[in-house]
């Protein structure tokens, strides 16, 4: 099993829900964290918690809609002077549900793929060849079960087209130490999952995070969280390594 205590990951959209919950299991294990949410007041909570677990913490602030942002956070890490081992990118955004969905709106598409996908891309394109340069790294790129939904096409779409890019990507580091897989929470009841959704945040752990742990130097695959609830993290990581294939 991957070894993180004393590692750095960087979680996006730390502050809440499924990315808050990933970040105390990670620091649980001893993980170092670099924690991502629209502005510093919202990782305080989080920040604290963390750090009375006995890790290292910072936290780092940017709009995902906002490139420009996003660029300068990477710049901002990249100053920390730490190796990023990890990436979990988690934070997403469902922009809207269009009932008359013949009327969705170019911004839908634009705003969606922004924060769900070139973001995402754009952090991946960053840290992915320091990792292989090191020999060792794991990146989770969090993606959604949903289809047959034309009411949330932009996000949809965005989470199909992150999809592509992460099974693309991990066909040039199949078989190395250096691994990008995919990863769902399932619908839990988060802001963006609302509060009809059937799962609880919670049932998402282990599984949400079992794709850092893995050993097999496998990527491309995906990895519902709900398959893996109620479950420790050996037996998870087990399962992952036995139950769940590369695409390739």
């Amino acid at each position: 099993m991957y070894q993180v205590k004393g590692k750095w990951a960087l979680i996006t959209g730390a502050a809440r829900g499924i990315g808050y919950l990933s970040a105390k299991f990670m620091a649980e294990q001893g993980c170092n964290l670099i924690l991502h949410s629209r502005s510093l007041s919202h990782t305080e909570k989080v920040l604290s918690e963390v750090k009375a677990l006995g890790v290292q913490a910072v936290a780092v602030e940017a709009d995902l809609n906002d490139l420009s942002a996003v660029k300068r956070m990477l710049s901002q890490i990249d100053a920390f002077g730490v190796d990023v081992d990890i990436v979990l990118n988690n934070a997403g955004l469902q922009v809207a549900y269009r009932t008359e969905y013949f009327d969705t709106p170019a911004e839908d598409y634009l705003t969606s793929f922004n924060v769900n996908t070139i973001s995402p891309a754009l952090i991946c394109y960053h840290f992915m060849p320091k990792m292989i340069a090191r020999g060792s790294g794991r990146i989770l790129n969090t993606t959604s079960g949903i289809s047959l939904d034309v009411c949330q096409a932009g996000y949809s779409a965005s989470k199909a087209a992150l999809d592509k890019i992460t099974i693309d990507l991990g066909s040039k580091v199949q078989g190395s130490d250096v691994m990008i897989n995919l990863t769902d929470p399932g619908w839990c009841r988060t802001d963006l999952g609302g509060p009809h959704a059937p799962n609880a945040p919670e049932s998402a752990i282990p599984g949400i995070v079992v794709g850092v742990f893995v050993d097999d130097k496998k990527s491309g695959r995906y990895l519902g969280a709900q398959s893996f609830t109620g479950m420790t993290l050996e037996d998870a990581v087990k399962k992952a390594e036995t139950e769940f294939d590369s695409p390739y």
